[in-house]
């Protein structure tokens, strides 16, 4: 059997259509590309543009909204210019305290200089008249109690004792034990 190849004679004669092509968003998606190439640079530009322009409105806004509260500002000023005068009074008040305190304490300190140059006084003319130059204090002990400088003076015995009767400073602390220890022979411990 003979190969048979049919052919049709109008076949030549058909109308040729392009590929058929899909349907769906690809062709979207190329588009898109091609314009953000060609115009990228103007869409930023122009995107940058409308965002300043509505900072630019936000701003202008809150200012008129400001100015329209002015007659709260009025009153708001009258409140600091009251708090700010209620804060001087204080102010005042207090430097007035700490005026009085300072003349006080100068008043103080006058009156010691003036103790301090009197007891120097005092003790010059004692110094003067051959008396101790201690104070006033041994003197009206001694104006007091006649007593002639020959005298030798005892030790009162109502007193405590410095230390117990059986201390023997050559024996040390612990009594009859050595507590003494030769230092360490060798190099110093310096650097």
């Amino acid at each position: 059997m003979d190969e048979v190849e049919i052919r049709d004679l109008n076949e030549d004669k058909l109308p040729v259509h392009p590929p058929l092509k899909n349907q769906d968003l690809s062709d979207l998606g190329q588009t898109a590309a091609e314009v953000l190439s060609q115009y990228g640079w103007y869409l930023l530009a122009a995107t940058f543009t409308v965002y300043l322009l509505i900072q630019h409105l936000r701003r202008t806004i809150s200012r008129t909204s400001i100015q329209d509260q002015n007659p709260r500002t009025q009153q708001d000023a009258s409140v600091v210019a009251r708090r700010q005068e209620s804060m001087e009074a204080a102010r005042r008040k207090m430097q007035e305290e700490l005026d009085a305190k300072a003349a006080i304490f100068k008043e103080k300190q006058k009156q010691q200089e003036e103790e301090k140059r009197r007891q120097k006084i005092e003790v010059w003319e004692n110094m003067k008249q051959g008396k101790s130059c201690r104070g006033t204090a041994k003197t009206s002990e001694e104006a007091s109690s006649p007593s002639s400088s020959s005298e030798v003076r005892k030790p009162k015995t109502d007193k405590k004792p410095l230390r117990s009767t059986d201390y023997n400073p050559l024996m040390g602390q612990g009594g009859g034990s050595c507590s003494w220890r030769p230092g360490r022979r060798g190099p110093s411990a310096g650097g």
